[in-house]
């Protein structure tokens, strides 16, 4: 079991957020969105690419129409943060529906991470047979199409299994298999599947990489015990990426590098949960080192933003308390996090607000190759996280839509 928040923030003697002064409410209560949902403005501390810039943002059909805004530094005044919206590309679940369980609870899914800043995310699957899968993938193939009013965009579908190690499955559900090109392609033409998980020591596994790459598949290694030289061959053949790092995978010792190994001295871009329960501090602190475009994930599960007690993951069930996800046995089985508590982590740490804002939207945007989401500039879409001075969120904007926090 990892630390606890609290013990954590202990060790690391976090200073607790001063309380919100009344000038300072009110600036923040001031931002809002400017008559319906065709236009609007906001204004405050934006963090564009080019750094952070002081003024306001006219927004119009969903996307960034105009930026009026002067360099500053966010210290030099109290108005609040404007951030681009959260991408998630690991998400299983939120408001106690499942992924698995269909359209109607992917949508549900997407309702409750949108009021935690997400704008936009992959709908996760879990390890299921064949038949359940085509039906799962065939109703988010619906879901990706549009979205509904007070949900984040569902972009696509992130592939977890069933192409896993069934010595790593983690709380994946025993229905692993081997992939077959053939059944793969297949997937692709029911949803638009943008992330492929898979354990690359699996025999013909490293060659299907090669394969899906080729038709823009971001290939990603895990539930893994291949070694370091299985997660090199998986990159020489197009693996772009490695799930939610340090777990389920084979760990780094000195003389057996392992998976966590290949990953530290070759990878662009891993994904990583940051709720301090998944992965101790110091080895976020490692991973930031070593990763240039580390990103990170929320494993969010149908228990996130709901009260302690049994829900579904997949075929199984898990029990939320006290934060944290498991099956009966004690495995962690996903998380309860949401990406504003994600950033509030990651600050928590002593990372600048600028970094954490790109290892929650932009990073992950470039993964996908999206240059018109996690970013705020002209003619990109309207997702935005508006945060006070202490960064909890007061508003998400998702294409131009805002909604309430919390």
């Amino acid at each position: 079991m990892g630390p606890r928040p609290e013990t954590v923030a202990a060790a690391l003697n976090w200073n607790a957020p001063s309380p919100r002064g009344a000038d300072e409410y009110q600036k923040i209560k001031g931002l809002s969105m400017v008559a319906g949902t065709k236009k609007g403005a906001v204004r405050g501390n934006i963090l564009t690419p080019q750094g952070w810039r002081h003024g306001s943002l006219d927004l119009e059909n969903g996307r960034i129409a105009r930026i009026d805004a002067v360099p500053a530094d966010p210290q030099s005044n109290a108005d609040a943060y404007i951030l681009p919206g959260f991408i998630d590309l690991h998400v299983h679940g939120g408001g106690g529906a499942d992924v698995m369980e269909g359209e109607a609870a992917a949508h549900t899914m997407a309702r409750l991470h949108a009021r935690f800043g997400t704008t936009s995310m992959l709908a996760t699957t879990m390890t299921a047979p064949r038949a359940e899968l085509e039906a799962v993938l065939t109703g988010l193939g619906r879901v990706a199409q549009a979205r509904e009013p007070g949900c984040a965009r569902v972009l696509g579908v992130h592939l977890e299994g069933p192409y896993l190690n069934r010595g790593k499955l983690g709380a994946q559900p025993d229905a692993v298999q081997t992939a077959a090109l053939a059944e793969v392609l297949y997937y692709l033409e029911l949803a638009p599947v943008r992330v492929v998980t898979l354990a690359p020591e699996i025999a013909g596994h490293v060659e299907i990489i090669s394969e899906l790459a080729a038709r823009g598949v971001r290939v990603q290694v895990g539930h893994t015990l291949g070694s370091y030289e299985d997660g090199v061959a998986a990159l020489r053949h197009g693996a772009s990426g490695f799930t939610h790092l340090y777990n389920a995978m084979s760990g780094l010792q000195h003389r057996a590098p392992g998976m966590v190994g290949a990953a530290l001295a070759h990878a662009e871009f891993a994904e990583l949960i940051p709720d301090l329960i998944h992965v101790h501090p110091g080895a976020i602190l490692t991973a930031l080192r070593a990763i240039p475009r580390l990103y990170c994930v929320t494993d969010a599960t149908s228990a996130t933003g709901m009260p302690d007690g049994d829900y579904r993951l997949g075929s199984q069930y898990v029990n939320k308390c006290l934060g944290a996800v498991r099956l009966a046995d004690g495995t962690l089985a996903g998380s309860t996090l949401t990406m504003d508590v994600a950033l509030r982590n990651l600050v928590g740490m002593g990372l600048p607000l600028a970094d954490v804002s790109d290892r929650l939207s932009r990073h992950a945007a470039d993964y996908l190759g999206l240059s018109d989401r996690g970013r705020i500039s002209v003619g990109a879409y309207a997702d935005l996280v508006i945060l006070d001075r202490e960064v909890r969120l007061q508003k998400t904007y998702v294409e131009g839509e805002e909604i309430a926090a919390g």
